[in-house]
């Protein structure tokens, strides 16, 4: 999509302006007002003048003399001086006596020419310099601001090389139902017929980097028309009202340009749930702005052309009268990719790049399980950066696989540098956690292991990779992965009879799934299908808090140590009958630091 915008002349082409306008004032306008200037001399001057006769006319006044050349071009102004043969020496000379040489301003006239009339003009400039100024810093922003209550909307057209649905992938049910709008801009008779309407807005919502505001330019690209696009915090204001003004603003230059469409990015900044307080200030505006959203959208009908898009991660915190039907009717999921979905937007992005041949993209999705679109776009250029630092022409797969780690666990620290004991502590660490994966059934199968430091602070890690896509996990497999979270103290404890401060995020993992279990799952004997927490901000992180009672809390406590300690004691059985594996690998992994899955394999079955 191209961006249309208005030419504006740099700040310096108004001071060029501006210097030029007080040359010409004082040059030509300011000489044309005050008429001729008087040039004022000394009495001897005049003297002279006369006995060289060149004096044309003479005006003697109660306290000066006028007088003027000549040729009554210049005028001259003299002090009055007791002369008593002064007027015989001036008629000898041929001076004509007049009563008027010069007429001179008022001091009313005076003041206007000195005073008012620059500080008119300049005060005109300053206004409009001003103006120019403040559309520089923001347009609304500030009181004196002549845009206070525009949408400042950036209005896009289709380019040349505009999105369309062939540059949005892995999102194919999103894809489906916008379709629809696409087809119903170009051909709304079609609906019209049989008295269908579109939906009035269409809120796209899910992780962030999922793709959500290029759907919606894929949508305008698609239809060819008018795309509004405004985020949701540009309309909170610190005057009161000029958030609603904005709003508008905004729908009626849409409805000047129908059919189009307004897309609103992170709507949940106007459009959270209103207080039954009234809280004033910041929250009044905002409700405010709400309201006048609210109302235009019921101020036009649905096929007048007029299509708005949302996009929001917090779908939950928005006003509900904001999502009826007959405002946003339809509510479009965006959701992270599923391995298809990965595999085909690491094709999309690679078309950017120079790539060696042989790159098995199932792979790379399959390594980056959980990757949103944006983070598989960053993977793609990671790898394209690492195969120019390795002077490479094109990227390759050991370029894509290492951009993922990147992009996981941050890059390698090449300054930190372990102790033979502490290389050793982590290489049985991370053995552990493969060996009590691979030891137990229903368990991803072992991807990559490495004891190389990376600047996530990670001193090592192994990467578990599921075949395919996994939509569902049953209580045995939670508890298996709470066992493997702990393989690697368990490893600590057989290998080296000590623990070590290295299982810190494995504890944390561990305890929110043996949690998340009783609390969320209903996998508790003791609780069965009882609900005991919440979670909020599902897109962001998913928040949980729970809702119950100290008592129970407690009880939850107890569980969840329980359950840790269990899966804890299982590993580290499982770790004991195979110690000789233990030592043998974390020996070679010691030696060569960084180890396949299949390396892995070789050894145990051997």
């Amino acid at each position: 999509m191209q961006q249309v915008d208005n030419p504006k002349k740099p700040l310096i082409y108004y001071y060029v302006v501006v210097m030029v306008v007080i040359f010409l004032f004082n040059a030509f306008v300011m000489p044309w007002i005050a008429g001729k200037q008087i040039e004022e001399v000394d009495y001897g001057t005049f003297m002279k003048m006369t006995e060289e006769k060149q004096i044309g006319l003479v005006q003697i006044q109660a306290n000066q003399i006028l007088f003027t050349d000549k040729e009554e071009i210049k005028v001259y102004k003299t002090g009055l001086v007791e002369d008593p043969g002064r007027t015989q020496r001036l008629y000898d000379a041929g001076v004509e006596f007049s009563g008027e040489i010069i007429e001179e301003a008022s001091p009313l006239v005076s003041l206007l020419m000195t005073w008012v009339l620059p500080m008119l003009i300049f005060s005109l400039i300053g206004k409009r310099l001003s103006k120019k100024m403040m559309d520089k810093m923001g347009g609304g922003a500030g009181a004196m601001s002549f845009n206070m209550g525009k949408s400042n909307a950036k209005v896009y057209v289709k380019s040349s090389d505009g999105i369309s649905f062939a540059d949005v992938e892995g999102v194919d049910e999103a894809e489906e139902s916008l379709a629809e709008i696409v087809d119903y801009l170009h051909n709304p008779e079609k609906y019209s017929e049989i008295g269908a309407t579109m939906p009035k807005g269409v809120l796209l919502v899910g992780p962030p980097g999922t793709g959500k505001t290029m759907l919606a330019k894929a949508v305008a690209g698609e239809a060819n028309v008018p795309f509004f696009s405004i985020s949701g915090s540009e309309f909170v204001e610190m005057f009161v009202g000029m958030g609603a003004s904005k709003v508008r603003d905004l729908f009626k230059q849409a409805k000047e340009k129908a059919p189009c469409i307004i897309f609103i990015d992170e709507i949940d900044a106007i459009g959270q749930k209103r207080n039954a307080g009234g809280e004033m200030g910041g929250h009044d505006e905002r409700e405010q702005t709400l309201n006048q959203l609210l109302t235009e959208m019921d101020g036009f009908e649905g096929n007048s052309g007029v299509m708005i898009l949302a996009a929001t991660n917090r779908p939950e915190s928005l006003d509900p009268a904001l999502t009826r039907p007959g405002r946003f009717d339809r509510r479009v999921p965006v959701e992270l990719p599923d391995i298809d979905g990965r595999e085909k937007i690491l094709r999309v992005h690679a078309k950017k790049i120079k790539l060696s041949d042989g790159v098995d993209f199932r792979q790379v999705a399959r390594m980056a399980s959980g990757a949103s679109g944006a983070e598989l776009a960053n993977i793609i250029n990671e790898a394209a950066l690492r195969a120019v630092r390795n002077g490479k022409k094109a990227a390759d797969q050991s370029d894509l696989e290492e951009s993922i780690e990147v992009v996981i666990a941050g890059y390698q620290k090449k300054n930190a540098i372990l102790s033979d004991k502490e290389k050793m502590a982590v290489a049985y660490h991370e053995i552990g956690h493969a060996l009590v994966a691979a030891l137990q059934t229903n368990s991803a199968p072992v991807q990559k292991i490495t004891i190389i430091p990376r600047t996530s602070g990670a001193l090592g890690y192994t990467m578990q990779v599921d075949e395919g896509n996994h939509y569902l996990l049953t209580k045995e497999e939670i508890e298996n992965k709470i066992a493997t979270y702990t393989g690697g103290r368990a490893a600590e404890e057989v290998a080296l009879g000590t623990v070590s401060t290295g299982a810190s995020n494995d504890i944390e993992q561990a305890t929110k799934l043996a949690r998340a279990m009783i609390t969320r799952y209903g996998m508790s004997e003791k609780f069965d299908m009882v609900a005991l927490e919440t979670v909020t901000n599902q897109y962001l992180g998913g928040d949980a808090s729970l809702i119950c009672s100290a008592e129970t809390q407690a009880e939850i406590d107890e569980l969840v140590v329980e359950l840790v300690k269990k899966q804890h004691e299982k590993a580290r059985k499982l770790l004991m009958d195979n110690r000789e594996k233990l030592q043998m690998l974390s020996l070679y992994l010691y030696e060569k630091e960084t180890i396949t899955g299949e390396e892995f394999m070789s050894i145990l079955n051997a």
